[in-house]
């Protein structure tokens, strides 16, 4: 089959011809001719199979006819990341290049000014995330009663992420004769149930099975001891043994923290690599985008705002850095690999507590994955759990977790330590001279306290609780009296005389 037998106009198969493709792929033939009949439709693919494709060339056809009137657009694609929003965008620029179409990108991290004037204008086509547009609309800037086509892309993960308060809204404010479009690689049984109240007949069109992964990736586990030195040591590894066959990588956190973590340590190491996570900029965030599409990074460290349906079509390595939790977007996670036919490599970093995530994986997708150098049995101790580690504890002999909270061994510890060694204080504050003065005087009064005899100390250093911070106080003397209520520090404000 051909595009040409699809029943999409000349102009879009100009495009089409121009951008170099000819066959469609499975999920583009079974879903492009319902949706020019204006049926509703339920498309189910893997990732890399040209889903974006499968509703924007027929949305191009059906807008030929008609135009769009000042702040109601003929149309609306939803949207779960800034970054899907706007790679939708090019999509349609680059297939309707030979239509005089007003598309309106409606995301955060860009002018609402500048959005607005696009509104103003008249949009034929608008691409948005729920929360700006529910805000334009708030606004009183947007109208949806002249919306004919809903898309609501990614639907798996619109619907489970917290955006389903936010769709019902929107779609009571559509009207009810709309077509209604979703699309996505994962569709859980109780996913599927809530698109019933947002579909009527649907065709469902499901080209591959749900939460399959493409037969082009090489999938491998790699054992790991549970410390982040040993996972990152272990990524760095990956990545050398690699060297010869990787191009470029995307490498995925679970957590934004860790992105950054992981991304200074890969510097550290002298290794190209770039950040991409949800609190950055939205300009940082396209520029870094641009930056791994062009070749210019060859390490794109990522939390999962990067795993879905970003299409970077030459991407030859993905690591997992840390196992993902729901077992859906380690499908989505390595489908930025292997697409379009080509050939992919991922490898995901897995520790002895990730087991029960790993399994679940394994569930989903129907396969065991490989253990690349042993599974997690074969872990030595050092390279294992620390057994009684926790967040806030240390490790002690015998596996027991020496804790840093209030009372205990710890607090007995802490106690006998001066309370000068604990004092802090903005050293960057300060004169250099007066530092210096402060650095000798706690010297002193250390020697002192080290010589006095346990009764003889302050009552605070007998106490297990933790000396308040006394930074604020560092300009008053220890002989001098607390201050009453703001003391001399009273704000200008206090001092203004009240009018009677």
């Amino acid at each position: 089959m051909r595009f040409a037998d699809l029943g999409l106009s000349d102009k879009v198969l100009s495009a089409v011809t121009d951008a170099g493709y000819t066959t469609p792929t499975p999920i583009q033939a079974g879903a492009i001719p319902h949706a020019l009949e204006g049926k509703d439709v339920l498309g189910i693919a893997q990732t890399g199979t040209g889903k974006t494709a499968s509703f924007v060339l027929p949305m191009l056809t059906r807008l030929e006819k008609g135009r769009a009137r000042a702040r109601m657009p003929r149309t609306l694609i939803l949207e779960p990341t800034r970054e899907l929003a706007a790679q939708v965008e090019e999509n349609f620029v680059k297939y309707g290049k030979n239509h005089r179409l007003n598309i309106a990108l409606l995301i955060g991290g860009v002018s609402f000014e500048d959005q607005e004037r696009k509104l103003e204008r008249g949009a034929d086509v608008l691409i948005a995330t729920p929360g700006r547009l529910l805000d334009h609309f708030e606004r009183g800037k947007l109208l949806l009663t002249g919306v004919e086509i809903l898309v609501i892309d990614e639907a798996d993960r619109m619907l489970d992420m917290g955006f389903i308060p936010d769709i019902e809204r929107i779609c009571k404010l559509i009207p009810f004769t709309r077509q209604t479009l979703f699309f996505s690689a994962t569709m859980p049984p109780e996913i599927t149930k809530l698109t019933e109240q947002f579909l009527h007949a649907p065709v469902r069109v499901e080209v591959a099975k749900a939460s399959s992964t493409s037969a082009t990736i090489e999938q491998f586990l790699v054992k790991s001891g549970s410390k982040p030195w040993e996972k990152r040591d272990v990524l760095r590894r990956l990545i050398r043994e690699q060297e010869d066959t990787l191009k470029n990588a995307i490498i995925f956190c679970n957590r934004k923290v860790d992105v950054s973590e992981l991304f200074r340590s890969l510097v550290k190491h002298e290794f190209d690599a770039g950040a991409l996570h949800g609190d950055m900029d939205q300009r940082a965030r396209m520029t870094m985008l641009a930056n791994f599409r062009e070749g210019k990074l060859k390490l794109l460290v990522a939390s999962d705002v990067a795993a879905r349906g970003l299409d970077i079509p030459d991407v030859s390595h993905v690591f997992n850095f840390d196992v993902p939790i729901h077992a859906e977007d380690y499908v989505h996670r390595i489908g930025r690999t292997g697409r379009a036919g080509r050939l992919g490599k991922s490898f995901t970093i897995a520790t002895r507590s990730d087991t029960k995530y790993v399994d679940a994986i394994e569930k989903l997708i129907g396969r065991q994955i490989p253990w690349l150098d042993g599974d997690l049995s074969t872990v030595t101790e050092s390279e294992g759990e620390s057994h009684g580690r926790g967040r806030g504890g240390r490790e002690r002999s015998g596996g027991r977790r020496e804790r840093g909270g209030r009372g205990g061994r710890g607090a007995e510890k802490r106690a006998e330590r001066p309370v000068e060694l604990i004092e802090t204080v903005e050293a960057d504050e300060q004169p250099v001279e007066e530092r210096r003065n402060r650095s000798q005087a706690i010297r002193e009064r250390n020697e002192e306290h080290r010589g006095r005899p346990q009764q003889d100390r302050p009552q605070h250093d007998r106490n297990e609780q933790r000396p308040r911070d006394r930074s604020r106080d560092r300009y008053r003397s220890d002989d001098e009296p607390s201050p009453i209520g703001f003391g001399d520090d009273v704000p200008a404000f206090m001092n203004i005389a009240i009018r009677l």
